[in-house]
């Protein structure tokens, strides 16, 4: 699978690893790594089985093993805690309305990922939250060939975190799938619905447009001290 460039956001990492080649040592630990994602991904199939057929130790067992994922996730999309909450509880009550339905045409993460994703969209759509104008910000050429891994390494999390709440919301969630929850490039496409090709150029711009927002802020605090 093609896996995107994580170095410098790892506090955005959450609980779920995947089969990187670039974090394991040899192919005995690539066979373990892959070995242990194919029986999550059954263990999840058969709790999803057990929901839809109206199973409700089973949608506690689901909840237990994605709540964190899920919500972290969900706060990437809104600065807002309560909402979060809310529309994690969302997510679970359509799931367990919609698990009879679940086709196997992706894993079980990335069709829960997805509702959790509309819950989102429905609810953000519903407030009109505003967010950065990014057309001028993706504008913004860069000194030397993708320089946003340096400084987003150096940023502190507060400031990453302050950043990204201002990207648009298909940034956010492009930025929160691929980091915060290690999918990669082929699963974030599927949970969104998108073409593998854009969700690298959503990346490639969320990246481009926390480099220049981290850059702008950095200069007024540069100014604010000066004055």
């Amino acid at each position: 699978m093609d896996y995107v460039t994580r170095k410098g956001m790892g506090w955005m990492v959450g609980s779920r690893r995947s089969c990187d080649v670039s974090n394991i040592q040899d192919a005995q630990d690539t066979q373990t790594c892959c070995a242990a994602r194919l029986e999550s991904a059954e263990t999840d199939r058969r709790l999803l089985q057990r929901v839809g057929a109206g199973e409700r130790d089973a949608l506690t067992d689901l909840y237990l093993r994605y709540r964190q994922p899920l919500f972290n996730y969900l706060s990437r999309l809104t600065p807002d805690y309560a909402l979060a909450e809310d529309l994690l509880q969302e997510t679970f009550v359509a799931i367990w309305r919609s698990a009879s339905q679940f086709e196997g045409r992706s894993s079980v993460s990335t069709w829960m990922f997805g509702i959790a994703r509309r819950q989102a969209h429905n609810a953000l759509r519903r407030r009109n939250l505003p967010v950065a104008d990014l057309a001028e910000l993706e504008t913004q050429t860069a000194p030397d060939p993708e320089p946003e891994n340096a400084l987003l390494a150096g940023a502190a999390r507060e400031d990453l975190l302050a950043a990204i709440s201002r990207l648009s919301l298909i940034h956010r969630e492009a930025l929160a799938l691929a980091f915060g929850q290690e999918l990669s490039v082929q699963e974030i496409a599927a949970t969104l619905g998108i073409p593998v090709g854009t969700v690298k150029s959503r990346l490639r711009d969320a990246k481009r447009a926390l480099r220049a927002l981290l850059t702008h802020d950095m200069a007024d605090a540069a100014e604010e001290e000066q004055s």
